[in-house]
């Protein structure tokens, strides 16, 4: 069965799932640079999922997978330097730092599946 709408996609969920978390996370951060990148960041992942979505071919979405990736990336990293500065404890950390691996590999095979 085809995916009808880009709200059926898992990795979209996930994403949404991970946004949500890194707002209620970040959103009484003083640093509002970090803070505003970190966000931003989260959001892009379902963006691009959904954008790519709509797109006229499978290679314009596969396109979009791979901002969607890059920005799932970008999101792990700063959770490492979050926990670095001491914004965030090690155990949530880690927690958000898993759940940007698994919404990674889930567009990622994704992705293959397109090819």
């Amino acid at each position: 069965m085809a995916i009808q709408k880009f709200e059926d996609i898992i990795a979209w969920k996930k994403a949404q799932d991970l946004a949500v978390e890194v707002y209620a996370l970040f959103s009484k951060s003083k640093d509002y640079g970090f803070r505003d990148q970190i966000c931003r960041a989260s959001v892009s992942i379902s963006n691009n999922i959904a954008e790519g979505f709509d797109r006229s071919s499978h290679a314009d979405f596969k396109r979009f997978l791979y901002i969607a990736l890059a920005s799932c990336s970008e999101v792990k990293s700063m959770l490492y330097l979050a926990e670095r500065l001491d914004y965030v404890n090690s155990e949530k950390a880690t927690v958000l730092k898993d759940k940007c691996t698994e919404t990674s590999k889930i567009i990622t095979g994704f992705i293959k599946a397109l090819n």
